[in-house]
């Protein structure tokens, strides 16, 4: 089981928790209490909830957050310029090693563009906004070699659809 499900399942069953409570305190809102006895079942509910959230909450989040998908990488990145036009894409290299990180400089020409990079499953692997007057930059790693398409994400015209280009990833960039 990996992170992202751990952390849907985690997250679904403390929604349904908090619903239980909702639906528990509208269930018992009509009836009439003193407030003193209310007042120390909330002060020890409160105190519960505390400890738990630091108990169990705490270490639950520093497990999840051990996969930080944005770590440093030690390699120096391979680079490449890319300009958006209406309506192709400019890289001025299209080959990279796999394993080694990538950094994209994304700009356009013209009007905005989405850059997005698409694996041959058709799986969207990284993306940003191509802006006139403006580099963004997009650090990945491409950890399997084969072809990856760069379409465009934001409709900027009527050949919008022609803006494809393509990026090589090789092996021999990584070490394990």
């Amino acid at each position: 089981m990996n992170v992202q499900t751990v952390s849907v399942l985690l997250s679904f069953i403390l929604i349904l928790a908090l619903a239980a409570v909702f639906l528990r305190v509208r269930g018992l809102a009509h009836e009439g209490r003193d407030y003193a006895p209310v007042q120390g079942n909330a002060y020890r509910i409160r105190a519960f909830g505390f400890w738990f959230l630091i108990l169990v909450g705490l270490p639950i989040s520093i497990w999840l957050f051990r996969e930080n998908p944005y770590t440093a990488e030690a390699a120096a990145p391979q680079v490449i310029n890319v300009t958006g036009y209406q309506w192709y894409w400019e890289l001025d290299q299209s080959e990279v090693a796999a394993g080694v990180p990538v950094e994209f400089r994304v700009t356009s020409a013209d009007v905005n563009h989405g850059f997005g990079i698409y694996d041959a499953a058709g799986t969207l692997v990284a993306q940003t906004q191509a802006m006139p007057g403006y580099v963004n930059r997009l650090t990945h790693v491409f950890e399997t070699p084969g072809t990856y398409q760069v379409l465009c994400l934001e409709y900027c015209g009527l050949v919008h659809h022609n803006m494809i280009a393509e990026i090589v990833v090789t092996e021999g960039g990584s070490d394990g």
